[in-house]
């Protein structure tokens, strides 16, 4: 059968689930969203960019659309205030708060692999048994034969799955659904300066979040398999910048504030500089050989992407001014 049609007529059947739930009970009341945890990057300077050349011609033999590090030149000091970073990506279950709460679109991934259902958790009860068998088979995977399980067996353990899910990366976002949810939670999307200075370690300026070694295995980058291709946020205890942020070199690439344009004083040109594409920040799982090249890793890298695209290896993290210099902002508007 057409892996295309299978997917949309699986799609449809949770659609139609949904739709069921949503006419047994009104709306999930939104919960109270939990802060969560960030990291203060300090005021002070640092080197944004580098001047690094690609000597062996490595981008033309991988095949990338851009030369490698023309986009990071020059090597410039910068001087950032003080800000606050999320210390995780932002995770599912945030990003369902924020739907549950605001009524806004969800990815429309979280259809096609039953995660809508977070929405309508405590009614999965209401459902006939062989529809839940159908959602643990077909939709969520369930590693279990379903067939010889019970109503209360089957919402236990399609209850767990959608735990599970729950922790990793939201991805599937355009740059619009990362912005409004971070001012939803009273933030911001990340400058691209403020993102590159958390992944230095500011003074420090350390080639990657962790150091100056790069080493396979330190953060995911699509060498290892998790059934999603992304990891719960913070598994990689070796992902970690000095100021305790995690991910930044895995796991999905970043959004952030800004329109992907040429540093002061380069001479490179291309045809992407402007206000059309956004920067993304980070290496992503990716799951194909180039994207796990220490080059995407390292913190000067920068990608851009069109703000209404939406990528499985992409998501996005929120920072957020310190109070004193919020304050001053609200004054000056």
């Amino acid at each position: 059968m057409n892996k295309g049609l299978t997917t949309h007529r699986c799609a449809i059947t949770v659609a139609a689930i949904v739709a069921a739930l949503l006419t047994c009970a009104g709306a999930m009341a939104a919960q109270k969203t939990t802060e969560p945890s960030m990291a203060l990057i300090p005021a002070g300077p640092f080197f944004m960019g580098s001047d690094e050349i690609d000597k062996t011609q490595k981008g033309s033999e991988f095949g990338n659309d851009k030369p490698w590090y023309l986009d990071e030149h020059p090597r410039h000091a910068v001087t950032l205030p003080d800000f606050y970073l999320d210390k995780y990506e932002v995770t599912n279950g945030q990003f369902r708060q924020y739907v549950a709460a605001t009524g806004a679109a969800p990815p429309s991934h979280w259809i096609e692999n039953g995660y809508i259902l977070s929405l309508r958790k405590g009614q999965l009860n209401q459902l006939p048994v062989e529809k839940l068998r159908h959602l643990g088979s077909k939709i969520f995977r369930l590693d279990m034969d379903t067939r010889k399980m019970d109503k209360a067996q089957l919402v236990k353990a399609i209850d767990k799955h959608l735990d599970n899910e729950d922790i990793l990366p939201a991805n599937y976002v355009t740059w619009n659904d990362a912005q409004q949810f971070c001012a939803w939670a009273h933030k911001r999307l990340p400058k691209e300066a403020e993102w590159e200075k958390a992944a230095h370690g500011g003074a420090k300026n350390f080639t990657f979040p962790w150091g100056n070694q790069w080493r396979p295995g330190m953060s995911n980058t699509g060498s290892e398999l998790w059934d999603e291709g992304v990891a719960p946020v913070g598994s990689y205890k070796t992902d970690k910048s000095v100021y305790g942020v995690y991910d930044l070199a895995g796991n999905v690439s970043e959004w952030t504030a800004d329109w992907y344009q040429a540093y002061p004083h380069s001479d490179f040109k291309s045809p992407n500089f402007g206000e059309k594409f956004k920067v993304v920040r980070g290496a992503g799982w990716g799951g194909n050989g180039h994207y796990a090249l220490k080059l995407f890793q390292r913190a000067s890298y920068r990608g851009d992407l069109p703000p209404d695209g939406d990528y499985a290896d992409v998501g996005f993290r929120c920072a957020s001014d310190t109070p004193q210099d919020a304050h001053n902002n609200a004054q000056q508007k």
